[in-house]
């Protein structure tokens, strides 16, 4: 038995994954009479199952095989997959490091899964010791998540290597921001640590937020039960070529990331000469998180004016997080912060 094997809820290991009729035949020419399809329209005909030409591009962009490559309905399906797989209902652990983000919390809690805060430290960064000193014999948990740069508070995590060295468990690094960030990507390290899945997504950078396309790098033995546990066919096939154009279209996706990047800048410096605004946390993402003096006031007051932000106040104390919008939307949040009392 492998390692990750050991991790693998027994009935998963032993589950017989649905086989659907596009698993049986994949050719593209012939008289398809198998899957109970409407003869008639455009989108008649159920999508790839195993989506792949989407992976085997994301394989040579990435530099990995299409093996190591899990494609999910959002990341959202990526993280209770996740659960699925590793984690038997009320038996089970997962390790939170809150403030992050909301949906390993509400996944946990969907499946039953028992959960370790190990909260992050004053500078936002991991408690390493205190996550490895959390397995112990009373309680062991299958998974750790990690977002990085994380979200809300836009930083990049340090002592991942640290974690995943010494961590028993399937240790789930969070990418969601990755290509805002000057840091590499830690899929450079995924065969040197057989337990690491990284998770990516098309919402952010590459501008699919609708499409609800989220990736999954993994060794291929960690993708192989995954495919077992997803529904066959997640990832609808406009989905599927939403992401394949947005792949195509590479130089526009560095000019737009590029800007977003350059209005990051322009506004942390704007930001900076308002008097409501008490801090401005370092972001490696496409958003920042600001320290203001009443978030749920100036909250409110930005709704009331048509000026959508996020309040965090509830995760870290008087913060609301702002995306980077285009310079539009971003000048109109400066003009309307300016009427805003302190």
């Amino acid at each position: 038995m492998s390692s990750i094997q050991a991790l693998v809820r027994p009935n998963i290991i032993n589950l017989k994954a649905y086989s659907s009729a596009r698993d049986e035949f994949s050719g593209q020419l012939g008289v398809f009479l198998d899957a109970n399809e409407n003869p008639f329209g455009r989108l008649n005909r159920y999508p790839d199952p195993h989506q792949t030409q989407l992976k085997e591009q994301l394989a040579i962009l990435k530099q990995v095989t299409a093996k190591n490559v899990f494609i999910g309905n959002g990341s959202d399906e990526v993280i209770d997959v996740l659960y699925r797989v590793f984690c038997s209902p009320e038996k089970d652990h997962v390790i939170l490091c809150p403030p992050t983000y909301g949906m390993y919390e509400v996944s946990a809690q969907i499946n039953g899964v028992g959960i370790i805060n190990i909260p992050l430290d004053a500078q936002f960064q991991l408690q390493s010791e205190k996550i490895l000193a959390a397995n112990n014999h009373d309680q062991t948990a299958k998974l750790l998540f990690l977002c990085s740069p994380n979200n809300p508070t836009g930083n990049t995590l340090f002592a991942i290597d640290e974690v995943l060295q010494s961590f028993q468990g399937i240790v789930v690094v969070d990418e969601a921001y990755i290509d805002f960030s000057r840091t590499p990507s830690y899929l450079e390290k995924l065969q040197a640590y057989p337990n690491l899945v990284i998770m990516q997504t098309f919402s952010k950078a590459r501008g699919l937020a609708a499409a609800r396309v989220g990736v999954a790098y993994a060794s291929e033995e960690i993708v192989q039960y995954m495919n077992k546990v997803k529904p066959p066919y997640n990832v609808s096939k406009l989905n599927q070529e939403a992401a394949l154009e947005a792949l195509a279209q590479e130089a526009q996706f560095q000019q737009h990331v590029n800007h977003i990047l350059e209005q990051r800048a322009w506004l942390e410096q704007e930001l900076k000469n308002l008097k409501l605004v008490r801090k401005i946390y370092p972001s490696d993402a496409n958003f920042l998180l600001l320290e203001v003096t009443d978030a749920n006031r100036i909250y409110a007051d930005l709704v009331s004016r048509q000026v959508i932000t996020r309040n965090r106040h509830s995760l870290v104390e008087n913060c609301i997080r702002i995306t980077v919008g285009h310079e539009t939307e971003n000048q109109k949040l400066i003009d309307e912060l300016k009427k805003i009392k302190p």
